[in-house]
Protein backbone atom coordinates (compact mmCIF):
# COMPACT_ATOMS: atom_id res chain seq x y z
CA UNK A 1 0.00 0.00 0.00
CA UNK A 2 2.64 2.20 0.96
CA UNK A 3 4.34 1.82 -2.76
CA UNK A 4 0.82 2.41 -4.37
CA UNK A 5 0.76 6.22 -2.89
CA UNK A 6 4.68 6.91 -3.48
CA UNK A 7 3.73 5.83 -7.37
CA UNK A 8 0.54 7.84 -6.81
CA UNK A 9 2.18 10.64 -5.74
CA UNK A 10 5.36 10.53 -7.87
CA UNK A 11 2.79 11.20 -10.88
CA UNK A 12 1.59 14.13 -8.76
CA UNK A 13 5.07 15.07 -8.37
CA UNK A 14 6.11 14.99 -12.30
CA UNK A 15 2.85 16.57 -13.38
CA UNK A 16 3.09 19.35 -10.74
CA UNK A 17 7.10 20.04 -11.15
CA UNK A 18 6.72 20.22 -15.34
CA UNK A 19 3.55 22.95 -14.38
CA UNK A 20 5.47 24.92 -12.04
CA UNK A 21 8.80 25.02 -14.07
CA UNK A 22 6.98 26.10 -16.97
CA UNK A 23 5.85 29.02 -14.92
CA UNK A 24 9.12 29.84 -13.25
CA UNK A 25 10.00 30.63 -16.67
CA UNK A 26 7.87 33.69 -16.89
CA UNK A 27 7.04 34.39 -13.32
CA UNK A 28 10.16 37.08 -12.98
CA UNK A 29 9.26 38.77 -15.89
CA UNK A 30 5.75 38.94 -15.00
CA UNK A 31 6.21 40.07 -11.57
CA UNK A 32 8.21 43.01 -13.39
CA UNK A 33 11.35 41.61 -12.48
CA UNK A 34 11.28 41.53 -8.94
CA UNK A 35 14.67 40.85 -6.76
CA UNK A 36 12.50 38.00 -4.75
CA UNK A 37 10.94 36.21 -7.46
CA UNK A 38 14.23 36.46 -9.27
CA UNK A 39 15.50 34.32 -6.74
CA UNK A 40 13.16 31.35 -7.35
CA UNK A 41 12.68 31.93 -11.56
CA UNK A 42 14.67 31.85 -14.23
CA UNK A 43 15.82 36.12 -14.56
CA UNK A 44 17.17 35.19 -18.35
CA UNK A 45 17.90 32.62 -21.01
CA UNK A 46 21.16 30.92 -19.79
CA UNK A 47 21.42 27.20 -18.74
CA UNK A 48 21.97 27.92 -15.04
CA UNK A 49 18.90 29.97 -14.45
CA UNK A 50 17.03 27.63 -16.39
CA UNK A 51 18.28 24.76 -13.97
CA UNK A 52 15.85 26.62 -11.22
CA UNK A 53 12.98 25.35 -13.59
CA UNK A 54 13.95 22.28 -12.32
CA UNK A 55 15.58 22.50 -8.81
CA UNK A 56 12.50 24.03 -7.07
CA UNK A 57 9.90 22.36 -7.96
CA UNK A 58 10.75 18.96 -7.82
CA UNK A 59 12.94 20.27 -4.12
CA UNK A 60 9.03 21.90 -3.17
CA UNK A 61 7.12 18.66 -4.49
CA UNK A 62 9.96 16.48 -2.32
CA UNK A 63 8.47 18.78 0.93
CA UNK A 64 5.60 17.66 0.11
CA UNK A 65 6.00 13.74 -0.04
CA UNK A 66 8.05 14.14 3.09
CA UNK A 67 4.66 16.37 4.73
CA UNK A 68 2.02 14.18 3.40
CA UNK A 69 3.54 10.70 2.97
CA UNK A 70 5.78 11.09 5.70
CA UNK A 71 8.43 9.83 3.43
CA UNK A 72 11.20 10.12 6.27
CA UNK A 73 13.37 6.76 4.70
CA UNK A 74 16.38 7.89 2.14
CA UNK A 75 14.52 11.02 1.77
CA UNK A 76 17.17 13.01 1.46
CA UNK A 77 18.86 11.33 -0.83
CA UNK A 78 16.02 10.54 -3.14
CA UNK A 79 15.81 14.29 -3.17
CA UNK A 80 18.89 15.21 -3.87
CA UNK A 81 19.97 12.19 -6.81
CA UNK A 82 16.10 12.92 -8.62
CA UNK A 83 17.43 16.77 -9.06
CA UNK A 84 20.82 16.21 -9.89
CA UNK A 85 19.69 13.61 -12.57
CA UNK A 86 16.90 16.39 -13.78
CA UNK A 87 19.30 19.26 -14.03
CA UNK A 88 22.42 16.61 -15.33
CA UNK A 89 20.44 15.47 -18.09
CA UNK A 90 19.92 19.02 -18.89
CA UNK A 91 22.89 20.14 -19.27
CA UNK A 92 24.12 17.02 -21.10
CA UNK A 93 21.02 16.79 -23.62
CA UNK A 94 21.23 20.09 -23.91
CA UNK A 95 24.72 20.85 -24.86
CA UNK A 96 24.70 17.18 -26.91
CA UNK A 97 22.15 18.18 -29.07
CA UNK A 98 23.20 22.52 -29.89
CA UNK A 99 26.81 20.67 -30.20
CA UNK A 100 25.82 18.14 -32.95
CA UNK A 101 22.85 21.06 -34.95
CA UNK A 102 24.64 24.17 -33.77
CA UNK A 103 21.67 25.60 -33.09
CA UNK A 104 18.73 25.48 -29.83
CA UNK A 105 15.31 24.49 -31.00
CA UNK A 106 12.02 25.57 -28.66
CA UNK A 107 10.65 22.15 -29.01
CA UNK A 108 13.50 19.83 -28.32
CA UNK A 109 14.03 22.26 -25.06
CA UNK A 110 11.23 21.67 -23.80
CA UNK A 111 11.27 18.14 -24.44
CA UNK A 112 14.00 17.24 -23.25
CA UNK A 113 13.18 19.50 -19.34
CA UNK A 114 9.71 17.07 -19.47
CA UNK A 115 11.95 14.51 -20.01
CA UNK A 116 14.29 15.22 -17.07
CA UNK A 117 11.67 15.73 -14.48
CA UNK A 118 10.28 12.18 -15.66
CA UNK A 119 13.28 10.66 -14.87
CA UNK A 120 14.62 12.91 -12.25
CA UNK A 121 11.36 11.81 -10.03
CA UNK A 122 11.57 8.38 -11.47
CA UNK A 123 14.89 7.80 -9.80
CA UNK A 124 13.36 10.10 -6.35
CA UNK A 125 10.64 7.01 -6.08
CA UNK A 126 13.36 4.34 -7.02
CA UNK A 127 15.18 5.61 -3.75
CA UNK A 128 12.48 6.87 -1.90
CA UNK A 129 10.83 3.05 -1.67
CA UNK A 130 13.86 1.13 -2.01
CA UNK A 131 13.75 -1.42 1.21
CA UNK A 132 17.05 -0.89 2.80
CA UNK A 133 17.73 2.59 4.99
CA UNK A 134 20.88 4.68 3.61
CA UNK A 135 23.76 5.38 5.60
CA UNK A 136 24.33 8.15 7.82
CA UNK A 137 26.76 9.75 5.57
CA UNK A 138 25.07 9.58 2.23
CA UNK A 139 22.13 11.57 4.19
CA UNK A 140 24.59 14.37 5.47
CA UNK A 141 26.37 14.58 1.52
CA UNK A 142 22.69 14.40 0.73
CA UNK A 143 21.54 17.22 2.58
CA UNK A 144 25.08 19.47 1.91
CA UNK A 145 24.44 18.62 -1.64
CA UNK A 146 20.88 20.79 -1.64
CA UNK A 147 21.49 22.75 0.79
CA UNK A 148 24.75 23.48 -1.57
CA UNK A 149 22.56 24.19 -4.71
CA UNK A 150 20.35 26.27 -2.89
CA UNK A 151 22.90 28.77 -1.81
CA UNK A 152 24.08 28.75 -5.27
CA UNK A 153 21.10 29.41 -7.38
CA UNK A 154 20.44 32.60 -4.92
CA UNK A 155 24.56 33.68 -5.20
CA UNK A 156 24.73 33.22 -8.83
CA UNK A 157 21.63 35.03 -9.45
CA UNK A 158 23.60 37.98 -8.32
CA UNK A 159 26.96 37.57 -8.65
CA UNK A 160 26.93 34.81 -11.67
CA UNK A 161 30.61 33.84 -12.80
CA UNK A 162 31.06 35.48 -16.42
CA UNK A 163 31.31 32.09 -18.68
CA UNK A 164 28.10 31.41 -21.24
CA UNK A 165 26.58 28.38 -18.34
CA UNK A 166 25.41 31.46 -16.80
CA UNK A 167 25.33 34.17 -19.67
CA UNK A 168 22.01 34.90 -21.56
CA UNK A 169 22.57 34.30 -25.50
CA UNK A 170 20.42 36.85 -26.68
CA UNK A 171 21.81 39.39 -24.21
CA UNK A 172 25.10 38.57 -23.35
CA UNK A 173 24.10 38.97 -19.82
CA UNK A 174 24.71 36.62 -16.45
CA UNK A 175 23.09 38.84 -13.55
CA UNK A 176 20.16 40.30 -12.46
CA UNK A 177 19.64 43.95 -14.29
CA UNK A 178 16.95 45.50 -11.78
CA UNK A 179 18.81 44.35 -7.76
CA UNK A 180 17.15 46.40 -5.69
CA UNK A 181 16.52 44.75 -2.13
Amino acid sequence: MENRKEKIFTIFAIIFSIVLGSLLHFTYEWSNENTIVGLFSAINESTWEHLKLVFYPMLFASCLRLFLLKSNKNYLESTAMGIITSMGLIIILFYTYTGILGENYFLLDILIFIIAIILGELVSYKIVTRRRDSFKYTKIMSAILILGLLISFIYYTFLPPHINFFQDPNTLQSEINKCIL
